[in-house]
């Protein structure tokens, strides 16, 4: 893989290593620097003219810091004559902004992606979007993979018969559903009413429930708040036993203590999509690496080969 070239910002240097790790090949130094009046500037330190060039970064907090970074690299590339520029962003956090809700409100997540495009972006490989309608805001080729393999792998190591993977809402049943499939188990999905940000309200529990396993499946979990009210509807109907499963492991304001402070709750599994701070972790919290996942996306995207039928749902 003589003409790839992979840097990273700040936001996610471990990720970065173990994916030029699976891919065999360096990760290229890029520094970052502060002006006076507190702009960012940003050098590529290595050759990028003609190169296919792969720039990974999630958005994660703080997520402005990043993104400003991200933006830099692009334009550094882009300026540096590379052959192609592909933005591997594992966590896209500006794609839950991907409606108009409330009058006067911006859509961020089509903003963003607008930005990255103008930046340099060619191409754009993330993982497991908050709205599938937001890989339609970008106006470059996009590769959606998820984690649902990965998830899947990790508790195959349980006994699966009685299973219920139980999404928190009809919004990401589908995806819940494959999960089942994966696994062999039936599927449920709660009805959920969102107020504020950190307020929701789940009224029923759709499918078997009592006496069975509960996996419940999200795309990320932030506060916590969803994962919290669902918990409370689950015991009314009586499982045999709760885990926690989500792509993205965001866990703001102490979510992570307080979903793993909950004694009926045996795991806390998310992948490593996000950093999350070795002080901030509790017994009960696995993290898988999508690190295998991503550098094959890389390396076939680089060889011109199919992503899709790697990682599409079945």
């Amino acid at each position: 893989m003589r003409d790839i070239a992979v840097f990273s910002g700040s936001a996610h240097p471990e990720l970065a290593e173990e994916i030029c790790g699976n891919l065999g090949v360096p990760l290229l130094p890029v520094k970052i620097d502060r002006f006076a009046n507190d702009c960012l500037q940003v050098q590529l330190e290595a050759n990028c003219r003609e190169r296919d060039v792969f720039l990974i970064q999630p958005l994660v907090k703080p997520v402005q810091e990043h993104l400003v970074e991200l933006l830099l690299m692009l334009d550094a590339a882009r300026g540096a004559s590379a052959g192609r520029v592909t933005v591997v962003m594992p966590h896209y956090s500006y794609a839950r902004s991907d409606k108009k809700d409330a009058s006067r409100i911006s859509i961020g997540g089509r903003l963003v992606a607008d930005l990255m495009v103008t930046a340099g972006a060619d191409r754009v490989l993330t993982m497991t979007l908050h709205s599938p309608q937001v890989h339609g805001f970008f106006s470059v080729p996009v590769d959606h993979l998820h984690a649902l393999h990965e998830l899947a792998r990790h508790f195959r190591q349980y006994d699966l018969s009685t299973t219920t993977v139980v999404s928190p809402d009809l919004g990401n049943a589908k995806e819940a559903a494959h999960f089942a499939r994966l696994l062999g188990a039936k599927v449920a999905a709660g009805a959920k009413q969102r107020y504020a940000d950190d307020r929701v309200e789940i009224t029923s529990i759709i499918g078997e429930i009592t006496g069975r396993d509960v996996i419940v499946l999200d795309d990320e979990i932030a506060r916590g708040s969803t994962v919290l009210e669902l918990l409370d509807r689950l015991r009314e109907l009586g499982p045999r036993s709760i885990r926690v499963a989500c792509t993205h492991g965001l866990f703001a304001d102490k979510a992570l203590a307080r979903i793993g402070g909950q004694e009926d709750v045996l795991e806390i599994v998310c992948t490593n999509t996000v950093p999350i701070p070795t002080g901030e972790r509790t017994d009960k919290l696995r993290v898988l690496s999508i690190a295998p996942a991503l550098a094959e996306a890389m390396r076939r995207i680089h060889n011109g080969e199919s992503v899709s039928s790697l990682f599409e749902p079945a």
